[in-house]
């Protein structure tokens, strides 16, 4: 990969994790297939049922959906009435900037990039601080909890106190816990969701790692929950999505051996990148950060090794790290990495 390209392949997979497409193009010539840890997604899918084929022919019931936001409130800790269904998080955060128009929105920082994305296109000036404090001073904040990249975890007492003087200036509070589920802390903000101006955002498809399937929730504060409903409209997510979801959140034996399972291996991971010279960032169950001087270069190295990882624009000496498949993805990265 000669200069130009490389420079195009990090500007290019910046953005978003995920984009195989690119990579491809960029290292026609790496070996397939490719391993993606450009994602936070599990990479250990949730076994798929046998979905009826009523499911795939008739538009959702009325009853159907309500189901499964009741088997979700129960996973979530939340009441039915205040989970909402969506086709993933991402519908969520484009329109909540539209359906709550806000003049100043912080976000603490370093952070999704989604978000910021998000509220800019609806005419939003949007700033990243570094302290959960300085969040007060702006019509709308927004905390990835735990943080995507770095696994940063705001405590539910600071963003109830954060949350009390956002709201009563008519401002509301954001909580991204995509990736709460696998985080055996017990730091979810759902059991003290303020009656007012707050939503949680729940990610279904990244803990069961089943992304292509578009399913994620809001647990929201009443005030919010109802404009949020309407805003989707009637069909929300379609009938394979009610069907698996239903079966998937309701398992708890699976959700408890995977969390198990996915901190043994982000421990792996940790041990396999400090031996071949990163720094440990920190990092969630599903992805770790590391930084090293050359990550740039690795970077590169890794694409033709036909393994995708996430680079940062803003932050040239970073890379995020998924947790591999299985033993030949591990196998894979270790080779490519010299593993000493």
């Amino acid at each position: 990969m000669s200069e130009a390209p490389f420079e195009a392949a990090w500007s290019a997979l910046s953005y978003h994790g995920g984009n195989l497409g690119a990579a491809r193009r960029l290292c026609p010539e790496a070996p397939e297939p490719w391993i993606d840890l450009s994602t936070g997604v599990n990479p250990h899918p949730y076994p798929l049922p046998a979905v009826p084929l009523e499911s795939w022919a008739r538009l959702p019931e009325v009853d159907h959906l309500a189901a499964l936001e009741s088997v979700a409130a129960h996973r979530y800790g939340a009441a039915p009435a205040q989970t909402i269904a969506a086709p993933g998080t991402q519908a969520i955060i484009q329109l909540l900037a539209r359906l709550r128009p806000a003049a100043r929105v912080g976000i603490l920082g370093f952070s999704y990039s989604g978000h910021a994305h998000a509220w800019r296109a609806a005419g939003a000036g949007v700033a990243t601080v570094e302290d959960i404090a300085e969040l007060a001073a702006f019509d709308v904040a927004i905390i990835v909890n735990p943080n995507n990249p770095d696994g940063r975890l705001a405590s539910p007492a600071s963003l109830v106190a954060l949350h009390q003087g956002i709201a009563a200036r008519g401002g509301m509070v954001v909580v991204d816990e995509a990736f709460m589920d696998l985080d055996g802390r017990g730091q979810s903000l759902v059991p003290a969701l303020p009656a007012s101006s707050a939503i949680v955002l729940r990610s279904f498809g990244k803990t069961y790692g089943l992304a292509g399937l578009r399913l994620g929730f809001a647990i929201a504060s009443p005030d919010l929950a109802g404009p949020l409903r309407t805003a989707l409209g009637p069909w929300p997510v379609s009938g394979p999505a009610i069907a698996i979801g239903c079966g998937a959140l309701a398992d708890d034996a699976w959700l408890e051996e995977t969390r198990l399972r996915l901190e043994r291996d982000a421990r792996r991971l940790d041990r396999l990148l400090v031996k071949c010279g990163f720094e440990m960032l920190g990092g969630a169950a599903l992805f770790r950060l590391a930084r090293h001087a050359d990550a740039q270069a690795l970077f590169a190295h890794l694409l033709r090794h036909g393994i995708l990882t996430r680079p940062f624009a803003a932050l040239p000496d970073r890379l995020r790290f998924g947790v591999p498949a299985g033993a030949e993805s591990w196998r894979r990265l270790e080779s490519a990495l010299g593993r000493p």
